[in-house]
């Protein structure tokens, strides 16, 4: 059984070394860039128990579209394919739709939201069927019921409202990641350099929707020394979260699905990266949420959801290293997990104090986490050093 303390060295193929991530696939990346601002924007203005769960609906919904043009253009040129090309960008447009009807998503826009939704998930079946490799014809038959019946389901979900809309969010949710999971992935295929890439270059998006958060909670006050006192803690705390998954995190785990072929190489891809990334992806949108209501009220203490979505998504951050660790090498970090459920626990803590020293917390329990590791995890050591001997 693999070991994340001990992975195999193994150059990635030519293919891969070759394959980088294409300008339209940053410029289709961009409206992802809105529709995640869009989702911490609905949960600052729900904040109740019911919009976080919402919120985190809409998130996995939108995490599932990028998900599938993901696999879709790293097996697609989609740039030096006409067909492709427009296709791709029509599907930018749809989404941009999707991103607009966010805000009331669950109200007079719902219909709008699922019809667009399910405009861009029809194009994306359409363009893997017309220009898609030969052999993953059949993989996409197999998968398309489910990739075209969930978004359908959240169409019909628009014609009504309150438990029986939620029901049909939650069943469309469940078909569209099922059906990959029930049927599996043979026939799709990931090229490991473009595809690793793809997934760092999204978590960079997510992580300046941290940085917009700080922009967001100061628009509109006086930037005193106490505002621009969290604003710099704000800073330093993305700062800890892209240090704690760049730094090593993502060489370990190149390292790992290179070492893999075939369907266990899309498997693996699948779990560590489409389910468990949303985690990842999704805490630092709940961190968001607590950095924006952190400076927007910087002199008085948290309320309960905020502060929940704060501590909660700090530890879900972490938990979501561990997770991926562990799909990947069958190990956890004790310490990663041992700070993610201290910062679960501040949570009773951070809704007393006032939010700028809760921010203070959290960011020094990151902060200290990284410098610890950096300094003397000789783990994190000897993966940075080999990664530097191959450059």
């Amino acid at each position: 059984m693999s070991s994340i303390d001990s992975p195999e060295d193994k150059p990635t193929d030519a293919g891969d070394q070759e394959q980088s991530v294409t300008p339209l696939e940053l410029f289709f990346d961009l409206v992802f860039v809105f529709a995640f601002t869009q989702v911490s924007s609905f949960l600052i203005h729900h904040l109740t128990w019911g919009g976080l769960a919402q919120g985190a609906a809409l998130l996995g919904v939108l995490w599932w579209a990028w998900v599938c043009y993901s696999w879709l253009t790293g097996e697609v040129n989609a740039e030096e394919v006409m067909l492709a090309r427009i296709v791709v960008l029509t599907a930018m447009a749809a989404m941009l739709i999707v991103a607009l009807a966010v805000p009331d998503a669950f109200g007079e826009n719902a219909i709008l939201f699922g019809l667009a939704y399910f405009i861009v998930r029809l194009l994306h079946i359409v363009l893997y069927m017309v220009v898609g490799p030969s052999e993953t014809y059949t993989a996409v038959r197999r998968v398309a019921p489910g990739f075209l019946g969930g978004p359908l389901l959240l169409v019909v979900a628009g014609f009504f409202d309150g438990t029986i809309q939620s029901a049909l969010w939650l069943l469309a949710i469940v078909i569209d990641y099922g059906i990959v999971f029930v049927r599996g992935v043979e026939g799709f295929h990931v090229h490991v350099a473009h595809f690793v890439e793809r997934h760092r270059l999204i978590m960079i998006i997510a992580l300046g929707e941290s940085l917009v958060a700080i922009g967001i909670g100061a628009e509109g006050t006086t930037l005193t020394p106490t505002v621009v006192g969290a604003a710099l803690l704000g800073i330093i705390l993305v700062i800890a979260l892209w240090w704690l998954y760049f730094d090593y995190i993502v060489l370990a785990a190149e390292n790992r699905l290179s070492r893999e072929a075939g369907t266990e190489q899309t498997v693996l891809a699948r779990d560590s990266y489409s389910y468990i990334h949303l985690l990842i992806v999704g805490s630092i949108i709940f961190i968001a949420v607590g950095i924006e209501q952190t400076i927007a009220h910087v002199g008085h203490p948290l309320e309960v959801i905020p502060a929940v979505s704060f501590c909660g998504g700090c530890g879900l951050y972490l938990f979501g290293h561990n997770a991926f660790r562990f799909r990947d090498h069958r190990t956890v970090s004790y310490l990663r997990l041992a700070v993610g459920i201290v910062a679960v626990a501040l949570t009773p803590v951070v809704i007393r104090i006032p939010s700028l020293a809760a921010l203070a917390l959290l960011t020094a329990l990151l902060v200290g986490l990284a410098v610890y590791e950096t300094v003397w995890s000789d783990h994190r050591n000897r993966l940075r050093n080999r990664s530097d001997l191959r450059r």
